[in-house]
């Protein structure tokens, strides 16, 4: 314990953090958990469930501790390891720290089931996850800067190499800052983006900014634990007003200067209504991909605004430069980016990738990726997870001269068995997974939708410098040649834009589905699309293809965006609908789901039907619709509708009504 007391002083002085792992029985690193709090004074932060702590967060909640800071802390991982949650708590510590990660046996960790394969493995129960779990202990063993304490071994402390001394910020601007915030004082009217990995200061550099302003500025974020650091920076210019206030009240806020902290984790139309009432605005945001929406920001949202400046920091503040803790986290979750200045040319082989038998992850793994990683705003250490150890997953590469330039994800999905999918269908069941087979059959007009087994293509990437070479084609091609029958269909879910639904239909895929609602992290229409490789797989896409033509007329309204789809015009109900509006009368099949055969209903029916046409003809909005029907909110609207559905179809045909919902009636008993 002296040594590593003395350890620990010598990293305070050299700014750095590093990782001690415990692996062995609960009761013997609980108890070296506990001696490590006594003798080393600190915050200590108990990350995981049951915490022995005072001190304590759970691991889904870590978010809300990003933009804190603690001295020391306890990751549990002996019965899981999110990957987030890990690295989001890397990025909170003090220079000086201990990041403590208690593991089960060293030996048997790879095969212990881990209780966070629940969260993406689709898997009833928790998974063995060799192959990352050997990846982490790779790094581990390679890593000299790492303390790794076994129980029934002695706690050995390296003879770490000597650092020069670390001079913390004593409040004045680095120079990356300093020159960051020259340009932001003399920036005419417009909005501004800083992004950096953690501890480089952008929260300061938004204090500071604040500071020498000469009007008035405004601080928002998700939530404002969040903003201690900028505030600490700021002093008596802090002026702190949460999301919904701003927005709720924006004219009585006036100000100079909007700053908003952690910028990636608010939805994309809220941060443009926010920007819109501010004539200078600052950003700042994370882009590691442990925040999930940081690339996406990057990607999607920073792309979609017309004048943008954007800088970024490297430099680290709250720690020295080559700070080990960081370097591991990197290193386990592939944080380091591809470079995408350089790409090798010429001609391309493809590659079927399956599972290895080694445990260590590939090279050309790790290659693949990162370069999905840098093409997906949604990627994350959670996907280097499944992409190692979930079942039913499949890659194909595109390689040139040794590298990975294009790189293919997908995920088997469907074979439900006909209860099930019919009670997808129905609403009244929701099985975790299967995200287009689910939605064919919730969303769509097959009930049967979710027995054939789909292919979907999760990701796919080509590096910046070979795009528009047809290599996406290429591995879409080697997929379809590749599968054969073993698919009824390959299937894709996007956040729809011109762009890539020429894509899409460049390789061979048909649209079948478009959402209603755009999606906060990407400010896009979901769309669906589908490519047939079966009997069954064509039988499926052309009767959706017909769906989504038929229901266009009805649904375009809703969607202040332009689709490629050809309308079909027939305003009689057949049995289609049929089926479907006894799946919302009876059932609870959504209603974005029913708009044409909704509206098809409205047209064949006398009554008056005042929820359904307020709704669904004149599109008024809930919140209108209520105070006009003396309804007490969305969800008795919606009871009403249904209701109104059932007397609808009673005085169209009551045998028809009575039979399909005895039909429907029997969905809710199915488990």
């Amino acid at each position: 314990m002296e040594l590593l007391r003395q350890a620990t002083a010598s990293m305070a002085d050299a700014g750095i953090r590093r990782m001690i792992i415990m692996a062995g029985e609960k009761t013997w690193s609980s108890q070296q958990v506990q001696s490590l709090n006594r003798q080393l004074p600190g915050d200590w932060l108990w990350v995981g469930a049951a915490p022995e702590l005072p001190l304590h967060c759970a691991t889904s909640a870590m978010r809300t501790l990003l933009g804190r800071e603690f001295l020391h802390a306890v990751f549990d991982a002996r019965e899981g390891l999110d990957a987030e949650a890990l690295a989001a708590l890397a990025g909170t510590l003090k220079a000086g720290s201990w990041l403590v990660l208690l593991a089960p046996d060293w030996n048997y960790w790879p095969m212990q089931p881990d209780c966070d394969s629940s969260r993406w493995s689709e898997q009833p129960e928790a998974i063995p996850t060799p192959h990352f779990i050997a990846h982490l202990q790779h790094c581990i063993r390679m890593d000299s800067e790492c303390v790794l304490w076994r129980q029934h071994q002695p706690l050995q402390i390296p003879d770490f190499s000597p650092r020069p001394q670390w001079h913390a910020a004593n409040g004045a601007p680095f120079a990356e800052q300093a020159a960051i915030m020259d340009e932001l004082l003399n920036m005419p009217a417009g909005v501004a983006v800083v992004t950096a990995p953690r501890g480089r200061g952008k929260s300061a550099l938004a204090g500071m900014l604040l500071q020498r302003i000469a009007g008035k500025g405004l601080v928002t974020a998700p939530g404002k634990a969040a903003t201690d650091v900028l505030a600490e920076h700021a002093g008596d210019r802090f002026n702190f007003v949460a999301p919904d206030a701003l927005l709720a009240n924006a004219d009585a806020f006036q100000a100079d200067w909007l700053i908003i902290d952690e910028a990636a984790a608010l939805p994309a139309p809220q941060l443009r209504r926010l920007i819109s009432h501010f004539a200078r605005v600052l950003l700042i945001t994370t882009v590691q991909g442990y925040e999930g929406t940081g690339r996406g920001f990057v990607l999607k949202f920073c792309a979609s605004l017309d004048a943008l400046t954007r800088y970024t920091l490297s430099t680290p503040i709250r720690w020295a430069a080559n700070d080990p803790l960081e370097k591991l986290i990197d290193a386990v979750l592939l944080f380091d980016e591809i470079d995408i200045t350089t790409a090798p040319q010429g001609t391309i082989s493809l590659q079927v990738i399956e599972r290895a038998s080694a445990l260590q992850p590939s090279p050309q793994r790790q290659q693949m990726y990162r370069l999905l990683s840098g093409a997906h705003y949604r990627t994350s250490p959670l996907d280097w997870r499944r992409m190692l150890d979930a079942p039913g997953q499949h890659f194909i590469a595109a390689t040139s001269h040794g590298e990975t330039i294009g790189a293919t994800w997908l995920v088997e999905e469907g074979e439900l068995n006909e209860d099930l999918s019919w009670a997808v269908w129905g609403g009244f069941r929701r099985p975790r997974g299967n995200l287009v087979a689910q939605s064919l059959a919730a969303h769509g007009g097959s009930p049967l939708a979710a027995t054939l087994k789909g292919l979907r293509v999760s990701r796919i990437a080509v590096h910046p410098l070979r795009q528009r070479q047809q290599i996406g084609q290429q591995m879409i091609a080697k997929v379809k040649s590749h599968v054969h029958f073993a698919a009824d269909y390959l299937s894709v879910s996007f956040g729809f834009t011109n762009e890539l639904w020429r894509f899409w239909e460049s390789c061979g895929f048909r649209l079948v589905r478009v959402g209603s609602h755009r999606e906060a992290s990407s400010g896009c229409y979901t769309a669906m699309a589908l490519l047939p490789l079966t009997e069954r797989g064509e039988s499926l896409t052309d009767h959706e293809q017909q769906r989504l033509q038929r229901d266009i007329r009805w649904l375009q309204p809703w969607i202040d965006q332009s689709l490629p789809v050809i309308p079909y015009e027939e305003a009689a109900l057949n049995s289609d609908d049929w089926l479907e509006l006894a799946g919302f009368a009876f059932g609870h099949r959504p209603m974005e789901a029913c708009l044409g055969s909704l509206n098809r209903l409205l047209l064949s029916s006398e009554l008056p039907l005042k929820a359904l046409r307020g709704r669904v003809q004149q599109r008024l909005s809930v919140e209108a619709l209520c105070q006009q029907l003396r309804i007490s909110g969305r969800k008795a609207l919606l009871i009403v509708m249904r209701q109104e559905v059932r007397k609808a179809l009673e005085k169209l045909d009551e045998q028809q009504c009575i039979e399909l919902k005895n039909t429907l009636l029997q969905l809710q008993f199915f488990h």
